[in-house]
């Protein structure tokens, strides 16, 4: 089974006991959004003061105005930020809905003031209200995140959950959730008439059988209980729902063929009946020959760009390492296409032909290979992955993507092919010089079933702004790497 933490549950508050379920998982936490709030009336309060005391200062009416405009525009919901998701915290995502809201609140005075005035000033000042507005709602926006991801870590904000399924995908569910502690959520165990024999989910104890619920919830201070897949029937999992119910616990639900389940769906009912429609993502429609003209045209840019330092880079492995200075590697991409993936060499001479290495069950190939033959410069270019920047030619060619699955060796994907569930449905889209994968760090020798998991959500759910934010991660990664 593969699932990814972001479609992992669908999240429900129960019945009169929502108010207390709304602290939980998927559903807007009202200590979380009241926090929100008030860093951003701080941050709005701070942006017009200096608005109007910096020269040339905007006057005070004009500034009610833009407070009036943005309070409509943020109370009634247009581009929701995390209140509609609130199981990760997506810094980027709210910025991008924070700019989104100040610049429609922004348009707003300037359109009213352009229709009842003729100042002459109007749009510079409109500009400088939202030019500071943005900044200080951006930097109290990160602010806050990362003080909350820091409580989060610590473990304070962590809440106890329950999962009901001990088979796999109830394994699963606690595997990712230990895996991410940033989610505040800590699984406690499950509950399961028959449980899978067998591993019980990184020592995750089965807490009980259905009837033993009550004493479970109270017993380890449950206040979140995700439904798995389990052997127990309709009945006896809806009375389980009631149940949560009336002990003020909050539900959240794994759906069946949760393989298919995307973050864009749509729900329409046949009388009391919902029927959920999975939008689907064309590798071959036009929003992807759109991303294929901009991955070109921004290679093109950054090669340009990028030329001093790909001179830079090109003389010091000539000087370290000799000719050839660049390495070509067959690799799989769209469709099974073969073709030579470029790097800069960062080993010596023998690195090209060794064998195949023999892969460790479950992980991915990468990282060094054999014998340690990197030199100096070697060891800097693959820790920041300035070895890479000549993809950028294979972008440019189109047999890459800036953004997508990162392509195998032809003997890696005939095998990951026969042997890992759904791996070559990676092979739907071009491959990428970075992914969704890369950025939530794996790369390197790594699990491959994960590495396929976040993949797969990438191509289900790609966007053009999802591409943007993984290079953004990508940038944020090298940088890190280089001080490091």
């Amino acid at each position: 089974m593969s699932v990814n933490a972001d479609e992992l549950a669908v999240s429900v508050p129960t019945g009169a006991s929502a108010e207390h379920a709304a602290d939980d998982w998927g559903v807007p936490s009202r200590r979380r959004l009241a926090s929100h709030q008030v860093v951003h009336a701080v941050a709005l309060g701070l942006a017009f003061i200096v608005a109007a005391v910096v020269p040339p200062a905007v006057s005070r009416a004009e500034l009610l105005w833009f407070v009036l405009f943005a309070v409509f525009v943020y109370a009634f919901g247009f581009f929701p930020t995390f209140s509609k998701r609130d199981l990760r915290l997506d810094t980027l995502n709210e910025i991008r809905d924070l700019i989104l809201r100040t610049t429609v609140a922004a348009m707003a005075v300037l359109s009213v003031r352009v229709l009842v005035t003729d100042e002459p000033t109007a749009a510079a000042e409109t500009v400088r209200m939202w030019g500071s507005a943005m900044a200080f709602l951006v930097l109290g926006s990160v602010a806050a995140a990362q003080f909350e991801l820091s409580a989060r870590r610590r473990g304070g904000a962590a809440r106890q959950v329950l999962i009901i399924g001990a088979g796999n995908v109830g394994r699963l569910a606690a595997k990712r959730l230990l895996a991410e502690p940033d989610l505040g959520l800590r699984p406690v165990g499950f509950l399961d008439d028959s449980p899978l024999p067998g591993d019980d989910g990184h020592n995750l104890p089965v807490l009980g059988a259905s009837g033993d619920l009550e004493e479970v919830v109270r017993r380890n201070g449950i206040e979140h209980v995700i439904f798995t897949f389990s052997m127990a029937s309709h009945d006896v999992l809806l009375n389980i729902m009631r149940r949560c119910e009336a002990l003020g616990v909050a539900v959240s639900i794994v759906p069946r063929l949760f393989e298919k389940m995307t973050t864009k769906v749509g729900i329409d009912y046949v009388g009391g009946l919902p029927l959920i429609s999975p939008q689907r993502v064309d590798p071959r429609g036009w929003q992807f020959q759109v991303k294929h003209l901009f991955d070109r045209l921004f290679a093109t840019v950054c090669l340009a760009l990028a030329a001093p330092i790909l001179l830079a880079i090109a003389l010091a492995v000539r000087i370290s390492l000799g000719r050839p200075i660049l390495y070509r590697q067959c690799r799989v991409g769209r469709d099974g296409q073969e073709f030579g993936m470029l790097k800069f060499r960062s080993m010596s001479e023998g690195s090209d032909d060794e064998e195949i290495p023999r892969l460790l069950p479950g992980l991915a190939p990468g990282g060094v290979e054999g014998a340690e033959r990197r030199t100096g410069v070697g060891r800097f270019l693959r820790r920041t992955s300035l070895d890479e920047l000549p993809q950028l030619i294979n972008v440019l060619k189109g047999e890459m993507s800036l953004v997508g699955p990162r392509p195998e060796r032809p003997e890696f994907a005939a095998l990951f092919e026969r042997d890992v569930y759904r791996y070559a449905e990676r092979l739907r889209v071009k491959s990428g010089m970075t992914g969704w994968a890369q950025v939530h760090g794996l790369r390197g020798r790594t699990s491959l079933s994960d590495r396929v998991e976040w993949d797969k959500y990438y191509i289900e759910n790609w966007s053009l702004w999802l591409d943007c934010k993984i290079l953004v991660l990508t940038l944020r990664s090298m940088l890190r790497f280089a001080a490091d």
